[in-house]
């Protein structure tokens, strides 16, 4: 019996040391304990516009001189322009973070929705018109998935039965 009590009061004191050590780990994390702990405000900018919107300007004309350089037919092939297309994304998005904005905003949005106006309006593609394949493609499309499923039900069958004579 006095084995028990010893084992009993040891399982007390394990507890509570483990209460102790939890609130002592805890109060470090919660601000409403800490007296000592000072208030700091977020370093909050505003977005200056007017810098902003002259940047884009910025912007806008190293792209449209580069732009310049790519003959127009090929506007609507990225290939022929995705180098001066990441400088200007790249420009408008450092500029943005570089006066304080955040990237990308409203601003800078409708900003860089102007420059697809006036670039690329005419690269919208035709609406595609779905149409079945032939009839000879439609068939095989057809019979390989039916195929496989029978020479898999049937390759699982005679495994089975192999199995059988083999025990």
């Amino acid at each position: 019996m006095i084995v028990m009590d010893k084992n009993a009061f040891f399982v007390f004191k394990l507890f509570v040391v483990a209460i102790w050590a939890n609130s002592l780990m805890t109060s470090g994390l919660s601000a409403t304990e800490d007296k000592h702990q000072q208030i700091h405000k977020p370093n909050v900018t505003i977005c200056n516009e007017i810098a902003l919107m002259l940047e884009m300007s910025i912007c806008e004309d190293d792209f449209k001189r580069d732009m310049d350089l790519v003959d127009p037919k090929n506007w609507c092939n990225l290939t022929y322009y995705i180098k001066e297309y990441n400088a200007f994304s790249t420009c408008t998005e450092q500029n943005a973070e570089g006066i304080g904005c955040f990237w990308p905003n409203p601003l800078v949005e409708s900003f860089i929705i102007s420059i697809h106006k006036h670039f690329f309006s005419n690269c919208t593609s035709d609406q595609v018109i779905w149409e079945d394949p032939p009839d000879n493609m439609l068939t095989i499309l057809i019979l390989i998935p039916v195929l496989l499923t029978v020479a898999i039900i049937a390759l699982v069958v005679w495994c089975g039965k192999r199995n059988d004579v083999m025990l």
